[in-house]
C-alpha cells in the first residue's frame, strides 16, 4: 500500500518511507495518543504528528500550492458524496429508520 497525494488534479505518490512510518504508527498504537486536527466538510481527524513524516504530508491542504483549488476540489468531492448518499433517503434501514439517519449523518457537512 502506498498513499497518494493529489494536488491540482494530478497526484504524486508519497515517499514509501513516509507510508511505512504511517503504517508503523498504526500498528504500534502510537496514533491512539496522538493529537488530531479535524478537517471540515468530511469531519476527518488527521494526526498532527507522526514520527518521521513531515507535517505537510499529513495535512492535505498543505500539499497543494493552490489553496483555492484545494477548497474547490474538496467541495466538489463533497457534492459527489452527497449525491451518492441521496439513495439512502429512499430506503428505510433499521426498524425505526435510525440506520438510514446514521448513514446520512456520516456524509459531508458544509
Amino acid at each position: 500500500m502506498n498513499f497518494l497525494r493529489i494536488s491540482n488534479g494530478s497526484g504524486n505518490r508519497i515517499k514509501l518511507s513516509y507510508t511505512k512510518k504511517i503504517i508503523d504508527a498504526i500498528h504500534s498504537g502510537s496514533l491512539l495518543n496522538a493529537n488530531y486536527i479535524k478537517i471540515d466538510v468530511f469531519g476527518l481527524e488527521i494526526p498532527t504528528e507522526i514520527e518521521g513524516v513531515p507535517f505537510e504530508i499529513l495535512q492535505p491542504m498543505n500539499t497543494w500550492s493552490d489553496k483555492n483549488g484545494y477548497n474547490e476540489t474538496l467541495f466538489k468531492l463533497a457534492g459527489l458524496f452527497i449525491k451518492n448518499f441521496e439513495v439512502f433517503t429512499n430506503y428505510k434501514i433499521g426498524e425505526d429508520n435510525s440506520l438510514t439517519k446514521e448513514i446520512l449523518a456520516a456524509g459531508p457537512n458544509f
